[in-house]
This record gives structure tokens, C-alpha cells and sequence, in this order.
């Protein structure tokens, strides 16, 4: 075994070697899957209306990787910052015409409150292993009447918060990261416990969006 295949290397590294080309593998406790960065990295489709349709600038593309969703806004005129902890994959977005940042969610953000719409696209309600924490960050970040647009697992009643092994055809893995998977059933739930409720739900190509939005506090009791 060389030194390259026993030694851990941080997610990212791995990502970005799926991003020039290396096939990386994602390992989870329900089973392996690609890393789908061939579509991340193909210019949007119409499976991405899905998403795309339901956008209402100013738009926060969390993840934005590559930068297909966050290019396709900007052509079709919806004003869009896309924000990735990837140098390559903000290199590879601004490249195809997407404004992007190198910045994780978590830290401070410009127009913070006032985006109206916050983008979680391509599973990446799985960011950071804590769907709960990921949504209540959203929801400081979009403006009062603003939507958290989330597409959701294929399975309605998933709910996995295992962590992940990214593993590269070369022999390189990653460290475990933190991930999860929620079906549309699940994140309901989820968001309920932080104060958001499902305002809009739509399914296309096998595709689900769902936008979240923040509850109205109960008025008051008249009794």
C-alpha cells in the first residue's frame, strides 16, 4: 500500500480531485454511490427548473460547487452569489460565469437577512451533518418574507445523519465528514423544530424542491 492510499486526506482534497476528473465514490452507512460532480459540472438541464423556476432573487447558492445553478440564474437574470469551501469548484464557477465566494455557510456572509432565496440544491441539506443547525443558518440569512428552497432525497421518508467517506479510484480516502440525507417527510420535521414550515412542494424528472419559510408567530389569544 503506498503512503498516498493509507493516509486520510481531508473531503475536500477529494472533491476537488472528482472535480479534475478522478471518480470518487461516496461511502455511507446505507451503501456506496458516485459523486455526481460530472452533473455539477455540465451546464443546468431541465430537470434543474425543478429548482431554477422557484428562485426569487437575491439568491444564496450554498454549495454551489461548479457553479451550474448559480451560471443559469445569472443568465436568465436573477441576481446570484454561489459559495463553496472548494477553491477549485469557485475557480471552475466563476470560469462559466458565476459570481462565487470561498466561504463556508457557517461564516459571516455578505447580505446577510436579506437574500430571498437561500439554495440548497444536490443533497446539500446533508452540509455539516446537522440539518437542524444548516436550516436555522438559512433562515438568519434569508429576508422575513424570503424562502429556503431545499431539494430533497429521492426517499420521502429518508433520514440519514451517518457520516460519509469519500474513496477515489486512485486509492485516497478522506477522513469521515459529517452528511445527511433527508427525504421530503423528514426535512418537514426538521424544519418544524426551527421555526419553518413547508410553504410550496413539487416534483419533476424525479426531482423534489421544497420551500421553507418561516412561521408565523400565533397571535394573540382573544379568549
Amino acid at each position: 500500500m503506498t503512503v498516498s492510499a493509507a493516509r486520510r486526506h481531508h473531503p475536500v482534497v477529494l472533491y476537488e480531485a472528482a472535480l479534475g476528473g478522478v471518480p470518487v465514490m461516496v461511502e455511507q452507512e446505507d451503501g456506496a454511490r458516485p459523486l455526481d460532480v460530472g452533473t455539477w459540472a455540465a451546464p443546468a438541464t431541465a430537470s434543474d427548473d425543478v429548482l431554477l423556476a422557484r428562485c426569487v432573487g437575491p439568491v444564496l447558492d450554498v454549495g454551489c460547487g461548479p457553479g451550474r445553478l448559480a451560471a443559469e440564474l445569472g443568465r436568465r437574470g436573477v441576481p446570484c452569489l454561489g459559495i463553496d469551501v472548494s477553491r477549485a469548484a469557485v475557480r471552475q464557477a466563476r470560469d462559466r460565469g458565476a459570481v462565487a465566494l470561498r466561504r463556508a455557510v457557517e461564516a459571516a456572509l455578505p447580505g446577510e437577512g436579506r437574500w430571498g432565496t437561500v439554495l440548497l440544491a444536490d443533497g446539500n441539506i446533508g452540509i455539516g451533518g446537522d440539518p437542524s443547525a444548516l436550516l436555522r443558518r438559512c433562515a438568519e440569512l434569508v429576508r422575513p418574507a424570503g424562502g429556503v428552497l431545499v431539494e430533497t432525497d429521492p426517499d420521502r421518508e429518508a433520514c440519514d445523519l451517518s457520516p460519509v467517506v469519500l474513496r477515489a479510484a486512485d486509492g485516497r480516502h478522506s477522513h469521515a465528514m459529517p452528511w445527511a440525507r433527508l427525504g421530503a417527510d423528514a426535512l418537514r420535521d426538521v424544519a418544524a423544530g426551527v421555526g419553518l414550515s413547508v410553504a410550496e412542494e413539487w416534483t419533476a424528472a424525479g426531482r423534489t424542491a421544497v420551500v421553507l419559510r418561516k412561521s408565523a408567530p400565533p397571535g394573540p389569544d382573544l379568549r
